[in-house]
């Protein structure tokens, strides 16, 4: 149950957004923006940078929501996932993919932590500016999203069909509809 009453039985951050629907646009067309539409990342790598945040963070609505996010989309799967999770370093991934969550990691830690040298490897690692930029930014604000979720004490569902269940929708959908699967 949440720390505030949001009137709502709504899971996670949309229970959030459903208190506060004007800033629930703002946050929604971010996520849009950075994770669904045009960039020269993936839709499938973008979900798994904000996944891989989310697990830093700890936060386990977003971690496991965005997780199932990137698993229903094209170029990633449920064992990737997983194996980002426990080690990216050790994961099937790009070298270029690699050096990007390697970034995000330090974005986690804080803005002063990504140093010219995580830049430089990205870069030789086949990594653009655009690229740079978007991981950065994912990570920034995967970071705001965690503890907004966690700060207020959403509810968490247990139920791993919930989750697979989301992935699926907001993999089809994007950000900006309102629909939301509810338990």
């Amino acid at each position: 149950m949440p720390h505030i009453n949001t009137n709502n039985d709504i899971p996670g951050i949309r229970g959030l957004m459903e208190f506060r629907p004007e800033i629930a646009k703002a946050l929604n067309e971010l996520a849009q923006a950075l994770l669904v539409d045009n960039a020269s990342l993936s839709r499938s790598e973008r979900e798994l940078i904000a996944s891989f945040v989310s697990s830093r963070n700890e936060c386990l609505f977003c971690m496991t929501t965005h997780g199932a996010i990137a698993a229903n989309l094209p170029g990633c799967d449920d064992d990737l996932v997983a194996e980002v999770w426990k080690d990216y370093t050790a994961a099937n991934l790009s070298d270029k993919m690699k050096s990007l969550l390697h970034i995000a990691d330090q974005v986690c830690k804080g803005g002063l932590h990504v140093t010219a040298e995580d830049i430089e490897a990205a870069r030789k690692n086949g990594a653009n500016d655009l690229d740079i930029h978007d991981t950065v930014l994912i990570a920034a604000g995967f970071c705001m999203y965690n503890r907004y979720v966690d700060g207020l004490g959403a509810t968490t569902p247990d139920d791993p069909m919930f989750y697979k269940k989301v992935g699926e929708q907001r993999a089809n959908e994007g950000y900006l509809t309102k629909s939301f699967l509810v338990k």
